[in-house]
């Protein structure tokens, strides 16, 4: 098991993208640093996926191994982020 610690490397460009489908855990799809972390955000907003800015949290999903489910240590900064999201788009809705 991997201990996910926090290094306070929050000064370089890192983006992290996770699949989420209700079912299961959250899983890393992808993870960048500099211009790759670029291209990340890019291509989610492209897409129209809700990107969160959270250097400290993307930085610890970072050492998550891509394919993997994101650890039980880390479900409630998630659950956090996947909230916001919901409540973005439901407000966003109420205004259309």
């Amino acid at each position: 098991m991997t201990d996910f610690s926090w290094d306070g490397r929050d000064k370089i460009r890192s983006s992290v993208a996770l699949r989420y489908d209700g079912a299961q855990a959250p899983v890393v799809v992808a993870t960048g640093a500099g211009e790759v972390a670029d291209a990340i955000r890019s291509k989610a907003e492209e897409s129209g996926v809700p990107v969160v800015e959270d250097p400290k949290l993307a930085q610890l999903l970072s050492q998550v191994p891509l394919g993997d489910e994101i650890p039980p240590a880390l479900y409630r900064a998630v659950a956090e982020v996947l909230v916001f999201v919901m409540q973005m788009e439901l407000s966003l809705q109420k205004q259309v």
